[in-house]
């Protein structure tokens, strides 16, 4: 297995990893009585029952014993698959999805995706951290038990770079930070609002790219989910992610959701050494959640021209008329 770039997208590529899932299996690999025979990573609380486990993934993406071997062949770069890649089961119940938990409980697997976002950043060779979870068959999820993962990588994925530039060009025109911008406009508006939870804003995004699409930002800036700012209510936060997660899932069952936070400002090497003086200012962490309708889309046409069915304001709309209760 390798990690290929794109020349002319400058997107990396992991190549010759076999895809597999796992959702026939006839013992749940998370089950209590299996998961405490594996290496524990980490645990919360740390001792006694769990209530969340943190284990390697058994076909892991990337490893942290690898050699970078970045090489050259002709125009093209490679490099093998130095990084790090975890389970985060979030839950010992294997049938309750993480919108079923209790608030406490997504509160704890919240915690649970910061800390190791930290721990990990310890490590100046990663330069970004990625927490996602795909939810359902058409999601790819691997496992039926409720669990999301983490990835540390020695690159910065494309989306999060694009994020990175536009952040800085709007900080550097305005002295604000655009995802600031937006919070306060869709709050005026309200019309593309779905839910609050004290600062905590869920919205369909104005240029969704999928039906009912929905970001979830704090209204006090931080570009860093793992260092919740002073007075942070991190519960009011799990409060809405679930009722979000119940809304979508009464429309559908399958969803991608990636925390988007800052890079790690240890590693300031290679494509991203401009952006530090400004970075705590114009980048601001949210949650972004891509909910999967159909098998069969249009969802883009060409890379990265989207086509959405639904307009943001309809969606919101829509989910807003949603008991996430009943």
């Amino acid at each position: 297995m390798e990690i290929r770039r794109d020349p002319v997208t400058q997107s990396w590529v992991v190549s010759g990893q076999r895809e597999r899932t796992y959702e026939g299996d006839a013992t749940c690999p998370f089950d209590p009585a299996v998961i405490d025979q594996m290496k524990s990573i980490f645990s919360s609380p740390a001792e006694g029952p769990w209530r969340v486990r943190v284990v390697p993934h058994p076909e892991p993406l990337y490893r942290v014993e690898t050699d970078p071997g970045r090489a050259a062949e002709g125009i093209y770069d490679k490099m093998g698959p130095l990084g790090a890649h975890e389970v985060v089961v979030e839950t010992p119940q294997h049938d309750k999805h993480l919108s079923q938990l209790g608030d406490d409980e997504i509160d704890t697997v919240l915690s649970v995706w910061g800390s190791r976002i930290a721990d990990l950043k310890k490590d100046a060779r990663f330069k970004y951290i990625t927490v996602f979870k795909n939810q359902g068959p058409q999601a790819g999820q691997e496992w039926a038990h409720s669990h999301s993962q983490v990835t540390a990588t020695i690159f910065v994925p494309r989306r999060i770079k694009y994020e990175l530039a536009s952040a800085h060009d709007w900080y550097k025109i305005k002295e604000r930070c655009v995802f600031c911008d937006i919070v306060r406009q869709e709050e005026k508006l309200g019309k593309r609002i779905v839910d609050v939870q004290g600062d905590y804003y869920a919205l369909c995004p104005y240029a969704s790219r999928v039906p009912f699409e929905t970001w979830i930002l704090h209204r006090r800036h931080n570009h860093l989910f793992e260092q919740p700012r002073p007075g942070s209510n991190r519960r009011q936060l799990a409060a809405l992610l679930g009722r979000v997660l119940r809304r979508l899932e009464k429309i559908t069952t399958s969803f991608h959701l990636v925390v988007h936070t800052a890079p790690n400002t240890r590693n300031k090497k290679g494509e991203l050494s401009g952006y530090w003086k400004t970075l705590s200012e114009d980048y601001h962490w949210h949650i972004e959640i891509m909910p999967i309708l159909e098998k069969r889309s249009k969802s883009y046409s060409i890379k990265e021209v989207y086509f959405n069915s639904l307009l943001p304001e309809q969606a919101a709309e829509q989910l807003r008329s949603v008991d996430p209760n009943s």
